[in-house]
């Protein structure tokens, strides 16, 4: 199937608590623009065409007046009603709601993945259906692309454990794809994450 006629849901974690970051993490301005826009924006011009975003409760409100992406029709903000469980749980809260060909994940805290290797992992999936994952510098990153007959093991996997060991058991559909964007690799836990590169506004 073409690159062009898959349909690609990307689930975005997005209810954690960032206690490591001082709170309001999703929220934090880069050149102007709340994180989780510039995490959801470059999922949308790579090619998805449904993004949900898995929401905790409590901040939910906030989210929806502050982070004008969950205003795209293409966006579904759904709530993981126990994200204490961990990033996994949310994972599977939107697993469970995704229909589509192919599923991406990306964590609502990596607004520095580019949209071109959003496509670039999206083209690799439709060249041979599998696991893959973009890699830079021998390190691999996200977003990763999962197979939609994955989802009743992801269900069935502990919530509290993470989405490597669902990957450990299907090795033999797993790929690489080398791309030339640090920010698979980027994830924004501290403010030192944000202010080494003098980025970080609020």
């Amino acid at each position: 199937m073409p690159a062009s006629e898959l349909r690609a849901v990307a689930i975005v974690p997005a209810a954690g608590s960032a206690e490591r970051f001082g709170g309001r993490k999703l929220l934090t301005l880069i050149d102007g623009e709340p994180l989780l826009d510039r995490t959801i924006r470059s999922l949308l011009d790579g090619g998805a065409s449904e993004v949900i975003v898995v929401v905790g409760k409590d901040a939910r409100a906030e989210l929806e007046r502050d982070v004008n992406a969950l205003l795209d029709p293409r966006v579904r903000p759904i709530e993981n009603p126990d994200p204490s469980r961990g990033m996994f749980s949310s994972i599977q809260e939107g697993v469970a709601q995704a229909r589509g060909d192919v599923i991406l994940v990306l964590p609502g805290d990596m607004p520095y993945v580019r949209a071109d290797t959003v496509r670039a992992v999206i083209a690799a999936y439709a060249r041979k259906p599998g696991i893959i994952s973009p890699r830079f510098g021998g390190k691999r990153g996200h977003p990763v692309a999962l197979p939609l007959s994955l989802r009743d093991d992801i269900a069935s996997t502990d919530p509290r454990s993470n989405l490597h060991e669902v990957i450990k058991r299907h090795t033999d559909v797993r790929a690489d794809l080398d791309v030339e964007d640090r920010g698979v690799l980027r994830d924004v836990d501290t403010p030192a994450d944000l202010a080494a590169e003098g980025t970080l506004t609020s």
